[in-house]
This record gives C-alpha cells, sequence and structure tokens, in this order.
C-alpha cells in the first residue's frame, strides 16, 4: 500500500508535466506558423507616433509637438532628461525608463530623418503689437533684459542647428508657451550650464505670449534641415550643445 501511494505521487506530477509540456510544444509550433510583424524602427517606435503622428510630424494637439527632422542630438537630450526626470510628463517618463543610451540614440536617429511636409502657420489670435514684440525678440532679442535672439541658437530659419538645438517652426503656440513657462519655473531642466532656464527668466509672461504667438505665425522655409554644425557662433554656453 505505501509503495502504490508513492508511485502516484511520482507518476501524478510527471503526467501533468508531460501534458503541460505537449500544450507548450503545441502553442510554439503554431506560433512559428503565424506571420510576423518586421522588426524595424518604424514598428517599434509605434507608442511615439501614436501622439506625434505616423512620421513625427506632430499632431492637431497643443501639447504633443513635432519630431520629425529635428536634430537627433536634441532628441536623444530630450528624451534622455525624460527617463533622468529633468522632463515631467508621466507618460513619457514611463515609456523611457528602462530604455538603454543606444535604444534612445535608435529612436533620434529615426525621427531625425523624416521629412514630412511642415502645416500651415497658425492664424494670429493676438494684437498686431503683440506679434511685433514676439518677432522683436526671437529675431533681435532684448539687450535691455540681456536676452539673446532666439536666431542667434535656432537659425535664421528657425530650423534649428546641428547637433542639438532644435527647429522651433511648426510648433503651436500654447506648446511655446508651456515650455518657456516650464524653464522659467525650473520645471523643465537641461544639463547645466542650463542655458534656457536662464533666458526664460528674464522673459515677462507678455513677452513669452509674445515670442510664442510669433513663432506659431511662420512658414517653415523652402529646405526646413538644420544649420551645420558650428555654422553660427551661439551667444552662451548650454549643456547641452557640445561647445
Amino acid at each position: 500500500m505505501e509503495l502504490r501511494v508513492s508511485s502516484r505521487r511520482i507518476f501524478r506530477p510527471l503526467l501533468a508535466l508531460l501534458l503541460i509540456g505537449g500544450i507548450g510544444l503545441s502553442i510554439s509550433a503554431q506560433a512559428q506558423t503565424q506571420p510576423q510583424a518586421p522588426d524595424t524602427m518604424e514598428q517599434r517606435v509605434q507608442g511615439c507616433t501614436a501622439c506625434h503622428g505616423s512620421h513625427g510630424q506632430g499632431t492637431d494637439n497643443d501639447y504633443f509637438p513635432r519630431l520629425a527632422g529635428k536634430p537627433a542630438e536634441y532628441l536623444f537630450n530630450q528624451l534622455q532628461n525624460f527617463r533622468e526626470g529633468r522632463r515631467k510628463y508621466p507618460p513619457m517618463n514611463y515609456l523611457v525608463t528602462y530604455l538603454s543610451d543606444d535604444y534612445l540614440h535608435q529612436i533620434a536617429d529615426y525621427f531625425s530623418k523624416q521629412r514630412p511636409p511642415y502645416p500651415d502657420p497658425s492664424k494670429p489670435t493676438v494684437s498686431a503689437d503683440t506679434l511685433a514684440r514676439g518677432k522683436q525678440i526671437v529675431l533681435n532679442g532684448d539687450p535691455s533684459k540681456n536676452v539673446p535672439a532666439c536666431a542667434a541658437c535656432h537659425g535664421k530659419g528657425l530650423t534649428g542647428m546641428e547637433p542639438a538645438i532644435p527647429g522651433l517652426v511648426g510648433l503651436h503656440q500654447d506648446y511655446i508657451s508651456a515650455q518657456l513657462g516650464a524653464w522659467r519655473s525650473g520645471t523643465r531642466h537641461a544639463k547645466a550650464p542650463d542655458c534656457m532656464h536662464e533666458i526664460a527668466t528674464r522673459l515677462t509672461d507678455d513677452d513669452v505670449n509674445a515670442v510664442a504667438a510669433w513663432l506659431a505665425t511662420q512658414r517653415a522655409p523652402q529646405n526646413p534641415v538644420p544649420a551645420p554644425a558650428r555654422s553660427m557662433k551661439t551667444p552662451l554656453a548650454c549643456g547641452s550643445e557640445p561647445q
């Protein structure tokens, strides 16, 4: 009797293992016959394109900016900033938490090479005086506040400069305003020296509104690629831009 019970105790687990193993082999065989999606970066970045557009062109949502065509090193810096908490937006922080630098570089490189068309500029929603003030700051700065021109870093065509300065055309007014506000308040950071924080803290609310409004009304140039690296001497050092 004792031998019979011991045999059952041994046989039943073995039978269960054999059955489970058989099911596993069957499932594996079925999976191998199913068509596999191609493992390409286009497939891998589906989590990005859901918010930023099929080719990173941006969407009608004011707070999901264009990624396409921006310098790869800038995009990498921002992905790294989200991963390390210098920029805070929970869905983005969560999305990149466990991604390696190498993978972030691949994502950044993919979107930097996309060239979808730019949207039509926004129609002005502010006064002519406000637009004039915005144009003045963007193109010439404000020496009285020690604010350099946006174009001095982001280029005459406002398309950015390689390897890490982004373009400003093709962005929504509310997005630009929100980012300048985040720089001012310190809720958005970059590697030291944090030049955008320095500049943004010298702007008033009216200045921010004017800059954002004017930029949103600008049409992208015919060839909207970033300026070559070191083609401009930037007026101050930025930690995210190699000097």
